[in-house]
C-alpha cells in the first residue's frame, strides 16, 4: 500500500510538473514586445513532403529588439515560410526581399499589451485547471486504496501532501504569470 502510495505522491507532482513545462512554453509564444524565434515555433512549412518547423529549414537571426530575419538554407523554401506565417496569423507581415524574409514586430499599444496580458492570464488559468484536475484524479486513487483497506489517517496524510504540492505548483504557476505581466507592460 505503501508503495502505491508513494508512486500516486511521485505522478502527481511529475503531472503537475508537465502542466509547468507546458505553461512555460505557451508563455514564450506570448509577444512580450520584443522579438524571439519561439514566436515561430509551432509553424510547419512542407519540406520534402514532411510538416518541417521553420526553424529546422531556415537560420533565424534576432537583428535587434523588433526585427527578425529568417533566411532558408533553399531559396525555393521562401515563399513557403512566408505563407505559413501569413496562415499563422501571428500579427506581423513578413517583409520577402528574395533571399531572406524579415519580421518587423510593430511597437505594442497599450490596448494590445492588454490583450497579451489577458492571453498569459487564459494560459495561467488552464495550468491551474490542469493542476487541479491532477490533484482530483490522485484523491480519488487514495480514496480507492483507502476502500482497499488503507488506514483513513494515512489516507488523511497523503491527501494533505497531495494538497501541498498543488498549492506549491498554483504557487508557480502565478510567479510565472506576473512575471509576464510585469515583461509585457513595460515599455
Amino acid at each position: 500500500m505503501q508503495e502505491d502510495l508513494d508512486f500516486i505522491i511521485e505522478d502527481t507532482e511529475d503531472s503537475m510538473k508537465k502542466a509547468i513545462n507546458h505553461l512555460e512554453s505557451e508563455l514564450t509564444r506570448i509577444r512580450a514586445g520584443k522579438v524571439s524565434p519561439t514566436m515561430l515555433d509551432g509553424i510547419t512549412v512542407e519540406y520534402y513532403d514532411a510538416p518541417t518547423p521553420i526553424s529546422q529549414v531556415a537560420n533565424l537571426q534576432v537583428q535587434d529588439a523588433r526585427t527578425l530575419t529568417i533566411t532558408p538554407w533553399e531559396k525555393k523554401m521562401l515563399a513557403q515560410i512566408e505563407r505559413a506565417i501569413m496562415g499563422a496569423n501571428i500579427g506581423v507581415t513578413p517583409q520577402n526581399d528574395g533571399i531572406q524574409i524579415r519580421l518587423f514586430m510593430p511597437p505594442l499599444t497599450e490596448e494590445r499589451r492588454r490583450e497579451m496580458v489577458k492571453k498569459a492570464s487564459g494560459e495561467g488559468e488552464q495550468a491551474k485547471v490542469a493542476i487541479r484536475n491532477i490533484r482530483r484524479d490522485s484523491i480519488e486513487q487514495i480514496k480507492k486504496l483507502q476502500k482497499d483497506g488503507l488506514s483513513e489517517d494515512i489516507a488523511k496524510g497523503s491527501e494533505k501532501t497531495i494538497q501541498e504540492i498543488t498549492d506549491k505548483y498554483t504557487s508557480v504557476v502565478e510567479k510565472h504569470l506576473a512575471a509576464k505581466e510585469k515583461e509585457m507592460m513595460t515599455i
